[in-house]
């Protein structure tokens, strides 16, 4: 089913990633972590539908989206975030393969963290606290970063932040990408949940060196972004 939306409100996250709020269609329903294929809705563009993940909770008013742009891809992402409120946008029902089975290491590439945005705000929400879980994230530079600041004042969300393209990381960043010793460091081998979420052959590669590191197939939940 097509549901129509109205942007209210689009702000800068980062230098290329944007929050968009919505209205909600009545009744519309979808869990934390699940996505949804979106499409804006003019001329030329309701074919070019792209998948995002909602942002917002279940609960919420609104519907909500952190778009990262890629003005170098098909420009989709790129005239995103050239939306203005009052402009429409249209969506599909809710679905995804990330779903919050319990504390354990979030692992993020890019835009790949954007599942995880919900799945523990609902969880802190309901909790208080995020004790006992980790997010690792990888970008390619300290600003490409989405929402740093928000994820290090999550009570009990401890953070690691590393960076593949800078030889001049901040405070709190590291260096080098994301590999099986990283993941044991954080516990992936400790039998808790592994989150993995990111470019394809990302999650392939940590789905695999997440096991050698000694996490069970069984507790690894993974969505790919193509």
């Amino acid at each position: 089913m097509t549901h129509t939306l109205t942007l209210q409100e689009i702000t800068p996250v980062t230098h290329d990633t944007y929050h968009l709020k919505f209205d909600r269609p009545e009744g519309y329903a979808f869990e934390p972590g699940q996505a949804t294929d979106f499409a804006i809705a003019k001329d030329g563009w309701r074919d070019k539908e792209r998948p995002f993940t909602f942002t917002s909770l279940p609960e919420d008013a609104g519907l909500e989206f952190v778009i990262k742009s890629y003005p170098d891809h098909d420009g989709v992402t790129e005239e995103i975030a050239k939306m203005q409120p009052g402009d429409q946008a249209q969506i599909g029902d809710a679905w995804g393969a990330i779903e919050d089975k319990g504390p354990g290491l979030f692992v993020a590439g890019g835009a790949g963290v954007t599942p995880f945005i919900a799945i523990l705000k609902a969880r802190l929400k309901r909790e208080g606290t995020l004790q006992g879980s980790t997010l690792l994230f990888s970008n390619k530079t300290e600003e490409d970063i989405i929402l740093r600041e928000t994820f290090e004042e999550m009570d009990g969300l401890r953070t690691h932040f590393t960076v593949t393209d800078t030889k001049t990381p901040g405070t709190g960043v590291d260096v080098g990408m994301i590999d099986g010793n990283m993941l044991a460091d954080h516990g992936a081998g400790t039998g808790a949940w592994v989150y993995l979420c990111g470019p394809k052959p990302m999650v392939e590669a940590l789905s695999e060196a997440a096991q050698k590191a000694g996490a069970p197939s069984d507790r690894i939940v993974h969505e790919d972004m193509g």
